[in-house]
């Protein structure tokens, strides 16, 4: 039987999987990343300590999507950068065409004292081990062009921010 604390964290798949998914649909992958001292992106295009990144393969060199980091170099104003995200900073990946794919609770990476390695928290509260309630609630984004129903509309504020086209977003629990 596996421990609890031993199970690696579902963030990482489920991010490579809308990725391969929006690749497999001619769609165009965005990252919405909350920025701290963790993260290596330009800090010019930060606003509100949040940065929304294309990761596309037309738009990146060299991507990981790792376990632990998504990794890339990029051009940004027409200068190369080096891009480096932790996962536990990814609030959301999703098409920028119809604003499909998931978001996740923002999670804190701290050192463990006793292994020195790193292990993810949610921001939301104290957990009993580190990975216990961290993945058991994404939330799946849709287009709420394909929806009808007004109210169903979470705030404005939360999630990553509408495509160029005007999609805007849904949360579904």
């Amino acid at each position: 039987m596996t421990n609890v604390a031993e199970v690696s964290s579902t963030r990482p798949y489920l991010i490579r999987a809308i990725y391969e998914w929006c690749n497999d649909n001619y769609m165009t992958p965005y990252v919405a990343v909350s920025v701290d001292g963790s993260v290596q992106v330009p800090r010019e295009f930060v606003r509100d300590n949040e940065i929304v990144l294309n990761v596309s393969l037309d738009a990146t060199s060299a991507l990981k999507l790792g376990n632990d980091f998504i990794e890339f170099s990029a051009r940004f104003a027409g200068t190369p950068r080096e891009i480096m995200v932790p996962i536990g900073r990814v609030m959301a990946i999703y098409a920028k065409e119809n604003g499909q794919g998931m978001s996740f609770p923002l999670a804190i990476i701290k050192p463990d004292p006793v292994v020195g390695l790193q292990v993810e928290d949610s921001i939301s509260g104290a957990m009993e081990s580190p990975t216990k309630g961290f993945e058991s609630k994404p939330v799946i984004l849709t287009s709420v062009k394909s929806h009808a129903r007004d109210n169903d509309v979470s705030d404005k504020s939360s999630g990553p921010p509408p495509s160029k086209s005007g999609s805007k977003l849904k949360r579904i629990k």
